[in-house]
């Protein structure tokens, strides 16, 4: 079975020149979005799904609670558990991420032609970590004059789908930080879903309030505090996320958040034509679609307004 670096280097080397132009097969790109969720902290927790329908529905199963009954012998009371069925719609975006290298950089360049495996690999790591970001921050009515904003456009990521949909606890007129926002938060879900698999998501400078937030009461009251509860408030594991802002911190069970690919992934390079030929360049690009959705809004929430 091959690497996924080999993957990486088959599909942006030599698949340039097939006839496919850069498609790879469904198991190649399984493995090359694989690989972008291999690089940041909260990517390999979440479900990733991969559909040839650019739109559609991922199914829901659900079973009710409290279905058992008493048995009576030689007798059917007509009673059957029922299955409770769902959908989530989604709807993928296309995207592409361009870039070129001069021959002359890859003649000058200490690492000689392995340098374009180089550049290709950190092309591949930084689509990861930009994607998470989308993912997490993504709003389509965005208002920026940053261009190098534009892209959090793309797609409405799961913050805004939890603040408009999942549990909102306003923490604006609280205190930085403390034990109760997590606990308020917590509260705020539904009992069935805190069964030990929720997550506290939230950007490595909060977490680090978090910590001075505890030893500040360590120093101060002359006591001490289970070293557990630096990384798990409420008994609930933390995971920070870079691409997080410092005002939120969100809750729920990361495999709640899907992200849906299509196998429509193509890798291509070319070193041919007028352009390439003129400008002693070789140009690449990554095209893939994706889309960032809940499973469940009602197990989500986030606390917002954090100082």
């Amino acid at each position: 079975m091959m690497k996924n670096s080999e993957i990486i280097r088959k599909a942006a080397i030599e698949t340039g020149t097939l006839s496919s132009g850069g498609l790879l097969n469904p198991e190649q790109a399984r493995k090359f979005i694989r690989q972008t969720f291999e690089v940041t902290n909260l990517s390999p927790l979440v479900r990733h799904e991969m559909r040839t329908a650019k739109n559609g529905e991922i199914d829901k199963i659900g079973i009710a609670s409290r279905i058992l009954r008493e048995k009576t012998e030689n007798a059917d009371d007509g009673y059957r558990a029922g299955v409770q069925t769902s959908q989530v719609k989604y709807a993928t975006t296309a995207v592409r991420l361009p870039w070129e290298i001069t021959e002359e950089t890859l003649r000058e360049n200490v690492e000689g032609q392995s340098f374009e495996q180089t550049v290709t690999d950190l092309m591949t790591k930084r689509l990861g970590t930009d994607l998470e970001d989308i993912y997490l921050n993504g709003d389509e009515e965005a208002e920026s004059t940053d261009e190098n904003y534009d892209f959090l456009k793309i797609n409405d990521g799961w913050i805004k789908q939890i603040e408009n949909g999942g549990h909102v606890y306003d923490a604006s007129s609280e205190p930085s930080m403390s034990l109760d926002l997590f606990y308020k938060a917590l509260a705020a879900l539904p009992n069935k879903y805190n069964n030990g698999k929720l997550r506290w998501l939230m950007s490595p400078r909060r977490a680090q309030e978090w910590e001075l937030f505890l030893l500040n009461k360590v120093v101060g009251a002359g006591g001490a505090v289970p070293e557990s509860l630096y990384t798990s408030p409420a008994k609930i594991p933390t995971v920070e996320c870079p691409s997080m802002a410092d005002d939120k911190i969100i809750l729920t069970d990361p495999k709640n958040l899907i992200v849906v690919n299509t196998y429509d992934t193509k890798i291509r390079k070319t070193i041919e034509g007028k352009t390439a030929i003129m400008q002693d360049k070789r140009f690449y690009a990554i095209h893939f679609d994706f889309d960032p959705i809940i499973e469940e809004l009602d197990a989500t929430a986030v606390i917002t307004g954090l100082k």
